[in-house]
């Protein structure tokens, strides 16, 4: 019943079982429970019906239980992550459930919304490996990792409403990220004429691709040359352009990705307006 509800939790009929279906799971909560946590204090071995025990018993308000239909947490929403949000999580008395709901919460968040940015992606992801490794070994207890993980929460949303301000494309972000990820560069040349260096690099780099090219030396070789001549255009720091060139290369090959579907996906459109206006 549980994983059924979770498919179809936000549909009108179903959400008018949601009454029963609290109820039934929290009758099925003590019947399973058990002894389950264990010695170490670590989270207990039913970690996934836990959380969505919390989740019913704390955090009921509209959109916030849909986000977390499903333990994975799938759909992951800039709300969640709101002040609201994170101070009703670091009350929840569970403090072992709390660290798996931050640590579940901020990995899903990186990986979906920094999918397509590698610097993003490895810095939030060192972080929060640095602060999951220092509470397995005992470093520190989980109180205090409760308020890394929510600082941490609390920067991942400032990055991500900076990010919205600027008014540039993911593809574009991504490559400012890789041009501004050395903090000297980024004091010299300061935020707007890197985000036009960005622009520019993904106008450019889209439009030289070819199928295949991560592949093909000569097609890296020309990109290589490429970028190059734009950093030296806007100055980039000289000492500083052999690295920012591998990286915005790394970047290409992860966002080459999304841009061929988004072709494909334009294509696949052109055809259907096609065909349907033919038909008309």
């Amino acid at each position: 019943m549980t994983k059924a509800f979770a498919l179809c939790g936000t549909l009108d009929g179903a959400m008018a079982l949601n009454d029963e279906v609290t109820f039934l799971q929290a009758i099925r909560a003590p019947l399973i429970k058990g002894d389950e946590k264990g010695g170490d204090g670590r989270a207990p071995k039913n970690v996934d019906f836990e959380l969505r025990q919390l989740m019913s018993d704390a955090l009921v308000a509209d959109g916030i239980t849909d986000v977390f239909k499903v333990a994975g947490l799938q759909k992951p929403d800039l709300s969640i992550l709101s002040d609201q949000f994170l101070a009703e999580v670091s009350k929840i008395p569970q403090k072992n459930l709390a660290v798996e709901l931050l640590q579940r919460l901020l990995r899903e968040e990186v990986q979906t919304r920094f999918k397509t940015n590698v610097v993003k992606q490895k810095r939030f992801s060192e972080l929060l490996q640095a602060s999951l490794n220092k509470y397995a070994n005992r470093s520190i207890e989980a109180a205090q990792v409760i308020e890394e993980l929510i600082a941490m929460a609390k920067q991942f949303r400032d990055e991500a409403e900076k990010v919205e301000a600027m008014g540039l494309s993911v593809a574009e972000v991504a490559f400012y990220d890789a041009l501004a990820n050395n903090q000297s560069a980024h004091d010299l040349m300061g935020d707007e004429v890197l985000m036009k260096m960005a622009r520019e690099l993904a106008e450019k780099l889209r439009g030289n691709l070819s199928i295949d090219w991560q592949y093909k030396e000569n097609v890296r070789a020309r990109l290589r040359t490429m970028i190059k001549a734009l950093l030296k255009r806007y100055k980039y720091p000289p000492d500083q352009e052999v690295a920012a060139i591998e990286l915005v290369l790394q970047q290409t090959e992860m966002i080459s990705e999304e841009w061929s579907r988004e072709d494909l996906g334009n294509k696949i459109q052109a055809v259907v307006v096609d065909a349907l206006s033919n038909q008309i």
